[in-house]
């Protein structure tokens, strides 16, 4: 039997760190959002028994490659690794070691990459919880979402998010997740410049000028989106993320696509995650299209994409 499991991208709408905890993770706030941008995984068990010390997890890449489809850049897809320090395979050997520790068999992962990797967008822990919602459902583990959001916590604060997915208030270190009303459709228009950022050293960075950032105000928005708005008007002017505020100043590429997008028509724009990745919210797909592709026509970022905020599956 082979199954498919959809790994949806995430995007912040209102990212805020409120102080860091003595073991060193930072208490955030943040109001968090599926889109339709997403990898998928394809997972079935080997027919033949592995050989002795081969992997429980095989991953493999896919070389299909959709213009159409995919965010990533061809080239990107070189840099993934497929061994032991993948997300996936460390979140699959985590639920076996957990819940089949017998299992003898090997399963086999097929990834359809389309997020781009490093982008603020949760491409390695949404691929990680598809793996985890996977071979749940492939072995028929019995595993909770609960129980499956635990495992993941354990590996990226990140992935408890991308096992639930919608519109989520996130709190802790980003793993207490209070569900929210959902967010109105809104159409997106997606750039990451060829720029790398670490999120150690934004994190860092903000740490030194903590005491002069501005916050964004994630509980107004959260009263919004509560308030089941009929289009995202009222959230556009509460979108924030307080590590613009470091990230923009190191990569300054950024903050020029986001004014670009603005310039170019776009509602509102916002750097999502710790960055380089820059979501605009347009009016018409057509409009989202146009902007997109000026940013790769004028060397801002080759990878693009249009996309919408969505409901998952």
């Amino acid at each position: 039997m082979k199954i498919t499991e959809k790994a949806y991208a995430k995007i912040n709408l209102s990212l805020d760190v409120l102080g860091r905890y003595p073991n060193g993770y930072h208490q955030v706030a943040m109001i968090m959002q599926t889109i339709g941008l997403h990898d998928e995984l394809e997972l079935w068990e080997a027919e033949e028994v592995p050989a002795q010390g081969a992997p429980r997890i095989l991953l493999s890449l896919s070389e299909e490659w959709d213009p159409q489809q995919a965010m990533i850049a061809p080239q990107s897809m070189r840099t993934l690794s497929t061994g032991s320090d993948n997300l996936i395979v460390r979140a699959g050997d985590r639920l076996l070691e957990s819940y089949a520790p017998a299992y003898e068999g090997q399963i086999r992962i097929l990834l359809k990459k389309r997020i781009p990797v490093a982008a603020g967008m949760a491409g390695g822990s949404t691929d990680a919880a598809a793996a985890l919602r996977g071979i749940n459902r492939l072995l028929r583990l019995g595993c909770s979402d609960q129980r499956l959001c635990e495992i993941g916590a354990s590996l990226g604060a990140d992935i408890p998010y991308c096992i639930r997915g919608g519109t989520a208030l996130a709190e802790g270190i980003g793993e207490i997740l209070t569900p929210l009303s959902p967010c109105p459709e809104m159409v997106l228009a997606l750039a990451k410049p060829a720029v790398g950022v670490s999120t150690a050293e934004v994190y860092r960075d903000l740490d030194r000028d903590f005491e002069r950032i501005t916050h964004p105000q994630v509980e107004a928005m959260r009263a919004v989106i509560d308030g089941k708005p009929a289009d995202g008007r009222g959230i556009l002017p509460l979108l924030g993320n307080v590590l613009e505020t470091v990230t923009i100043p190191k990569c300054p590429v950024v903050g020029q696509i986001r004014d670009r997008f603005l310039q170019l028509g776009a509602q509102a724009a916002l750097m999502s995650g710790s960055g380089p990745t820059v979501f605009a919210v347009c009016e018409t797909e057509e409009l989202a299209r146009s902007a997109a592709e000026r940013m790769r026509a004028e060397g801002l970022a080759e990878e693009v994409c249009v996309t919408r905020t969505i409901r998952p599956e």
